[in-house]
């Protein structure tokens, strides 16, 4: 029960890494806000783990102030908060991706890290104690052709994690980034283009222990970062990936 007594709020939590993480923070005691833009499968996993729903659009300001005041009114406080949700544009050449998929993978892996801390960085700071975890990816650290702006976008969560980190450190609030490889989500077909035997036997060639990322490994890594366990730890960007990043 390394969460007990703490809360926390996840987006992205409707389904993958997000909902893993929900599922792991409310099986260590956490009282778990799953935020998603799909208000539905925030529900289930919601209803599953004994938490509460909340649809949000991470890179809406008014949404996100909504997520943040409806958090307060249900936790009471928030001492956990994991920048999850995101998005990818599809395979393509750097200079064929469109303004508009471009604009949005920003929108949703960057700008949303801006808001979410704009809206409940103070009460932590109030507080005297927090931890933020964001969720980047194997490919802000070795990126593959083909996927430039996703790239990028979480190369600049890894820097963004770093910067809060040091600016955070004397309110007592942690700030830290996990670096997932690719794992059995809704995002995986995006990635590899086309779901296919072949495709995916490409891509696990890249990763030593051999297998895809897993929820579950993903949330264990978080209620690590999140826990007390790692409270001399902040501002690292964990690797989560099997390898694929040596």
């Amino acid at each position: 029960m390394r969460l007990m007594d703490r809360t926390a709020i996840v987006t992205g939590a409707g389904s993958g890494f997000g909902a893993g993480i929900a599922r792991t923070f409310a099986a260590e005691g956490a009282r778990v806000i799953v935020a998603d833009i799909d208000e539905a499968a925030a529900r289930t996993v919601a209803a599953e783990v004994g938490g509460t729903a909340l649809r949000v659009d991470v890179a809406s300001a008014e949404s996100v102030a909504a997520m943040a005041a409806g958090a307060a009114a249900t936790l009471g406080r928030v001492d956990i908060l994991v920048n999850n949700a995101g998005v990818t544009h599809l395979p393509a050449l750097l200079e064929e991706v469109s303004e508009a998929d471009f604009d949005r993978v920003f929108a949703v892996n960057c700008k949303s890290v801006y808001l979410t801390a704009r809206a409940l960085v103070p009460m932590m700071k109030k507080a005297g104690r927090g931890a933020i975890l964001n969720v980047a990816s194997t490919a802000g650290l070795s990126p593959r052709p083909r996927l430039n702006w996703y790239n990028a976008s979480k190369g600049w969560m890894i820097t963004a994690t770093k910067a809060m980190a040091v600016e955070l450190a004397p309110a007592g609030v942690r700030v830290n980034a996990i670096c997932p490889v690719a794992g059995e989500t809704p995002l995986l077909k995006s990635f590899l283009g086309e779901d296919t035997p072949e495709m995916r036997a490409r891509f696990l060639a890249t990763i030593p222990i051999g297998r895809f990322s897993t929820p579950q490994d993903i949330g264990n890594a978080a209620c690590f970062l999140c826990s007390d366990e790692a409270s001399m730890i902040t501002g690292v960007a964990l690797e989560v990936d099997g390898g694929r990043c040596i």
